[in-house]
């Protein structure tokens, strides 16, 4: 019965869309990025993030379209390119800053005093699932 029990919050915490509805690249980035939070493979900031892809154990970076230094972008885009891992660039640091949970969360389940993030990497996804795919296939793409 303990095992049951287990599974069931599992399932439901994990939004999905309807079926038959393709899910938003950007959703499923969110997704992703909370399981790999949650998991610990999460990685926030311009020296630790060149430090992992420096270590060949990033899996994904993702950068803030908005960062007002062009040096920052310029040398994130060229250690990305230069250890082969794969960029996904999100309009807003802010809106990075709370995927990567750099924010408080209160009692209505909203973000408050959020800290933007205009670098991230993902060293560990957690586990697979169909949302990783998803950005998996978008990175392919792209």
């Amino acid at each position: 019965m303990a095992g049951e029990d287990g599974v069931v919050p599992v399932e439901a915490a994990a939004p999905a869309p309807a079926l038959g509805e393709p899910m938003d690249t950007m959703t499923a980035l969110q997704l992703v990025l909370r399981k790999s939070l949650a998991h610990g493979g999460l990685v926030r900031g311009l020296h630790e993030a060149a430090k992992v892809i420096e270590k060949h154990a990033a899996l994904l970076c993702v950068l803030a379209e908005d960062c007002n230094q062009p040096d920052y972008l310029k040398l994130v885009k060229a250690l990305c390119a230069d250890h082969n891992v794969s960029l996904i660039t999100v309009p807003s640091a802010k809106t990075l800053g709370e995927w990567a949970g750099l924010c408080k969360i209160d009692s209505e389940g909203k973000a408050r005093k959020v800290v933007g993030c205009s670098c991230l990497v993902v060293k560990d996804y957690g586990e697979e699932s169909e949302v990783l795919h998803i950005v998996q296939e978008y990175v392919k793409s792209h």
